[in-house]
């Protein structure tokens, strides 16, 4: 048999829903430990999907982009005040919960495991944070918004394996946990974590194709003071933990697996 090519190319892409098993935000010293929810109408599910490409040099070396939309939003009367940013949103007010925070991640991997039908690869990645926090009430009257971009680094493991001739069972995990104040160089001393982990069974359907059920967890936060605004002293606390399924499909420019 002819040799495989030295790069290979895969595709992914998962659709399915999302939920929230937790999340908390508190905006400013003096603000409200909001949950979302309990106060935020985030207790349902939400639409998930996941874009990603790999890039692999003789199944060694693996770069990977990955994009991840997540965008929960929500309406609800509130049952209690929440002071927010200096501003107090009062009980019986409907009130528009905005809460984007969607991927942007580049990263590399070296496969120790060499050969056809197994990987197991450590590497490295950098994420782009974009959140985005809003909270306004839906006359308009009231509103209060966050903003955060920068880097985030981090460590990864991943893994694949075959059994049963067609069948095969993956892993993927990436996280960090340390100073943003130290990565950013800023004064503020603000401590954040991310997780981002999964694990997955699927099969070869047809030459290049295969299909997949995921199973993932998506966590982390920061606390700390940020620059004070006009209407902020700066200060956050934000953690969540949000659990996916999905449903997904990879189009493998290597026949074998």
């Amino acid at each position: 048999a002819a040799p495989e090519p030295t790069l290979g190319l895969r595709a992914h892409a998962e659709l399915g829903f999302v939920g929230v098993a937790g999340h908390f935000i508190q905006l400013g010293q003096d603000g409200s430990r909001v949950d979302y929810r309990g106060d935020g109408a985030q207790d349902t599910l939400f639409s998930f999907a996941r874009l990603s490409v790999d890039v692999d040099v003789s199944r060694r070396h693996i770069i990977t982009l990955l994009y991840q939309p997540l965008e929960l939003e929500t309406r609800d009367t509130l049952s209690r005040d929440l002071r927010i940013d200096g501003a107090t949103f009062r009980a019986g007010t409907p009130v528009d919960f905005r809460y984007g925070f969607p991927f942007y991640r580049a990263g590399w991997a070296y496969n120790v495991l060499p050969g056809v039908g197994r990987e197991l690869a450590f590497g490295v990645g950098l994420q782009i944070r974009n959140a985005t926090i809003d909270f306004s009430t839906v006359d308009g009257a009231l509103r209060r918004a966050r903003n955060d971009v920068g880097p985030v680094p981090l460590l990864r493991a991943r893994g694949r394996f075959t059994f049963a001739g067609t069948g095969f069972f993956g892993f993927d995990v990436d996280g960090f946990y340390a100073p943003i104040s130290v990565i950013n160089g800023s004064e503020n001393e603000v401590v954040g974590a991310i997780l981002d982990a999964s694990v997955r069974v699927g099969w070869r359907a047809r030459p290049h194709v295969d299909l997949f059920v995921s199973a993932r967890y998506i966590g982390g936060g920061a606390t700390g003071q940020g620059d004070p605004t006009p209407t902020s002293d700066g200060y956050q606390s934000n953690w969540l933990h949000f659990v996916a399924l999905s449903l997904g499909a990879t189009l493998d420019s290597r026949a074998a697996r």
